[in-house]
């Protein structure tokens, strides 16, 4: 028979216990790191009365559909432009426009363009980084009806 040296260590029930409670306890730290990083980097809110919003979408639908716009997002050495057309691929300059620029996770990038009117769009600087970002469009057309669009921009450079 072979002899095994004996190191004078004996695994015991307090030994486990302190592997589970060190094991479960970094894990659980980490989640509620996470967590508390997803919650306030991005609130998860697009609208403030999710109800209110519901029981009107249908007719605001409705309502962009007959406008039949096409708005387009484009980022260009540093500038970024946002094209209104109409169906018939006119450029279409509404009587209010509002615009945010932000990353689809992280509320805190939020950047609100000065755009204005260059004869065929709207226009402003705004460098932004490379990486996917969104545009959160709202316009109100001539007749009053309210316009909502979320528009994704990739950035490449």
């Amino acid at each position: 028979m072979s002899e095994t040296a004996d190191t004078g260590f004996r695994l015991k029930g307090w030994h486990v216990l302190a592997g589970f409670v060190g094991f479960f306890g970094v894990i659980i730290s980490v989640n509620v790191y996470m967590a508390s990083q997803a919650i306030g980097t991005f609130p998860g809110l697009e609208v403030d009365n999710t109800y209110v919003f519901s029981q009107e979408f249908n007719e605001r639908v409705a309502d962009q559909e007959r406008l039949g716009w096409v708005v387009e997002a484009e980022d260009r050495d540093g500038w970024i432009t946002l094209t209104v057309t109409d169906p018939a691929g006119q450029p279409v300059r509404p009587q209010e426009i509002h615009a945010v620029v932000g990353r689809p996770t992280d509320s805190t990038d939020d950047l609100v363009p000065q755009l204005a009117w260059n004869g065929t769009g709207f226009e402003a600087p705004l460098a932004l980084t490379e990486g996917k970002w969104i545009v959160r469009f709202s316009a109100i057309a001539e007749d009053g009806t309210e316009f909502l669009q979320r528009l994704d921009l990739h950035v490449v450079r």
